[in-house]
């Protein structure tokens, strides 16, 4: 999911419920999660046998923003296949219709957002997980791409990034665009390759100052060329 530095003047459709009061940034692996999280990482090491290369790129403790490419609907899965961290992430707001579904997927790390126009809400919590030492899940691109080009990136990233001082770490995953693409009901058992490429770290920010727009840019597109990088490292 992306985000936006943006204030937002929206609110929620009718339709949609009210997310969840209140939000707070548990880094416990509970009973829910550690069960969930064993089926996930099964199913996946079975189906699609999933190669990690570049793991010592992955931070053992601290913040970090994981910045996935975005090609398939199972790719937010195979972020479970890279550590044992308790990861957080942004699911939308639709989801939290049924009550007991959205208990589950705050038991996972998920919190929402909504998808229509920006939502400070959704950036403040995300804020929060970083400034807690935690890791949070976030696709710079936004929604799924095709092909083996990165394009342009939305800026949530490099906001967080920089409003934070977290890193961010660039993954690669190529082979679930053909396991299950666009419009695929079911995955096919085709193997997935992810690459973990070296964090970017942001530049400092000045107590008390805005981030300059200009910085925001530019970490954008330093990170489109590590995600690039780590596409094509996964590829070959």
């Amino acid at each position: 999911m992306a985000v936006s530095p943006e204030e937002s003047r929206d609110r929620p459709a009718p339709d949609v419920p009210s997310r969840p009061a209140v939000f707070r940034v548990d880094p416990r692996r509970g009973p829910v999660y550690r069960l969930l999280r064993g089926i996930v990482v099964g199913i996946l090491r079975v189906w699609f046998r999933p190669r990690v290369r570049g793991r010592a790129n992955l931070p053992a403790e601290g913040p970090a923003i994981i910045a996935p490419v975005h090609r398939s609907n199972v790719d937010f899965a195979f972020a479970a296949v890279l550590t044992r961290r308790k990861l957080f992430f942004m699911a939308k707001e639709e989801l939290w219709r049924a009550a007991w579904f959205g208990r589950v997927l705050e038991s996972l790390g998920a919190f929402p957002v909504r998808r229509s126009g920006s939502d400070r809400e959704s950036v403040r919590r995300a804020e929060e997980v970083l400034l807690s030492g935690e890791l949070l899940v976030v696709f710079p691109e936004g929604a799924r791409r095709l092909g083996d080009h990165i394009e342009d990136l939305q800026e949530g990233v490099a906001f967080l990034a920089t409003r934070t001082g977290a890193p961010i770490v660039p993954i690669g995953i190529f082979g679930s665009e053909r396991a299950m693409p666009k419009g695929a009901k079911l995955p096919k058992p085709i193997g997935v390759t992810l690459s973990i490429g070296a964090p970017l770290e942001p530049a400092p920010r000045e107590e008390g100052r805005r981030v300059p727009r200009s910085q925001i840019h530019q970490l954008t597109e330093a990170l489109r060329g590590r995600l690039q990088e780590a596409y094509d490292d996964a590829a070959r």
